[in-house]
Order: structure tokens, then C-alpha cells, then sequence
């Protein structure tokens, strides 16, 4: 009978156990494609110049000249970004400290010593001290980053000096994971190639976000259990 009550104990102290264990996994669904944007907020554009009520064909709201390379130069054109970045820093220090130190001290000449006995005594009454410090210390640190990828923009407003502000968005979901891609920043017109191409190095004010959102994301994040045992524990 014993053995019966401690077997069905040792049962239902496993069960408890697996639930709280099964407490600390968490299954998320596979993530929308359709995820918030993290991009700056659409700045309000100009209000359009109005056509002309007489019904002419030239319309100043949409004018390009005829004898220039299509480029983008309104609301709503698209621009293709070639993202080209790399960020290259280093660092190195190297610091010394030597100090030497020494110090020696002894009786020359005392009253009433004199002969043997005043030299037996120099012998016994000399002090030297010597002091030696040493410290050398050296610090490095290196960072090399790079970035290269093209997404395609578009121009959300035109500012007064007609710099164009894009914004871009690009998402690819494969099974669970989805790879997001933002681009947003300043371009000059002029500095565009034919087809409205520019290299992101001619783009200023640039903010680029690339994250993994689902399980190769969270294979990268610790959990809630772990995150909680590294805070509490001294070492």
C-alpha cells in the first residue's frame, strides 16, 4: 500500500512538473507579413497645383521637361536606393609609467666616537632604500561593418529646395521567418543616374533597418526563465 502512494505521488510530482516546464515554452504562430512600420512618419506633401480650368493641355502639377532624363521629382515617383555601406573604426592606446626611487642615508662624524669605534659604527648605521614602480597598459578596439543590398523607394514629399524625402519598405516571409527591410532618407535629384538610381551613399539622412522576425529571431533572444536567473544571480 506504501508503494502504491508513493508511486502515484511520483506520478503526479512529474506531471506537475512537465506543466510548469511546458509554462516556460512559448509557440508563436507563423508572423504576418503585414507587420507596423517603423519608418519615420509620411511627411505631409505640397498641396498639387491645380490643372488649368480652361481645359489646356499643360498642366503645371506635372510638368517635366521634354529634353531631360526620366528621373524622379514628384510625390508618389519611385526611387531605386543601391545600399552601399560600410563603416570601418579602430582605436589603439598605449600608455607607460616607470618610477624609480632610492634613498640612502648614514653617520658621517658623531662626538666622542672617533677611530675603530667610529668606523665599526658607519658600518652598522648605513640605510639604503630603493623603490622601483613599472605600469604599461594598451587598449584596442576595432569595427567593421557592411551593408549591400538595392530596395526600391518612393518619394513621400519634395522640401522647398526640391531634395526629394523616399521611403521605402521591402518584406520576404519564407516559412516562419520574415526579413524586413526599411530605407528612408534625403536625395538630391541631380545626384540620380537615368532610371532614378542612386547609390545610398549619396543619400542623406539615411536610416536603414534590416531585421529577422520569427524563429531565427527568437533562436537569438534569450528566454523569459534565463533573463530572470542572469538578473538575480550574483556571478
Amino acid at each position: 500500500m506504501t508503494q502504491r502512494i508513493f508511486s502515484l505521488s511520483a506520478t503526479g510530482t512529474c506531471l506537475a512538473l512537465a506543466a510548469v516546464l511546458s509554462g516556460c515554452t512559448t509557440l508563436n504562430d507563423p508572423p504576418p507579413v503585414d507587420m507596423p512600420s517603423t519608418a519615420p512618419p509620411v511627411l505631409m506633401p505640397a498641396a498639387p497645383v491645380a490643372g488649368s480650368p480652361t481645359g489646356s493641355l499643360f498642366n503645371a502639377a506635372s510638368y517635366r521637361p521634354g529634353f531631360e532624363n526620366r528621373r524622379a521629382r514628384l510625390v508618389g515617383d519611385m526611387v531605386t536606393v543601391q545600399i552601399v555601406e560600410r563603416v570601418t573604426a579602430s582605436q589603439k592606446s598605449d600608455s607607460g609609467l616607470k618610477r624609480s626611487n632610492k634613498t640612502t642615508a648614514g653617520i658621517s662624524a658623531l662626538p666622542l666616537f672617533s677611530g675603530n669605534a667610529l668606523a665599526n659604527l658607519k658600518d652598522r648605521s648605513n640605510i639604503g632604500f630603493n623603490n622601483n614602480n613599472d605600469y604599461t597598459g594598451s587598449g584596442s578596439t576595432s569595427s567593421d561593418n557592411t551593408f549591400t543590398g538595392a530596395i526600391s523607394t518612393t518619394v513621400v514629399d519634395v522640401l522647398p529646395n526640391g531634395h526629394l524625402v523616399i521611403a521605402g519598405e521591402k518584406q520576404i516571409g519564407v516559412n516562419h521567418n520574415v526579413d524586413v527591410l526599411r530605407f528612408t532618407g534625403t536625395v538630391d535629384p541631380r545626384t540620380m543616374q537615368p532610371g532614378s538610381l542612386v547609390a545610398s551613399t549619396q543619400v542623406a539622412n539615411v536610416r536603414v533597418e534590416s531585421r529577422s522576425r520569427g524563429q531565427a529571431g527568437e533562436a537569438q533572444s534569450i528566454g523569459w526563465l534565463s533573463r530572470f536567473f542572469l538578473n538575480v544571480m550574483p556571478f
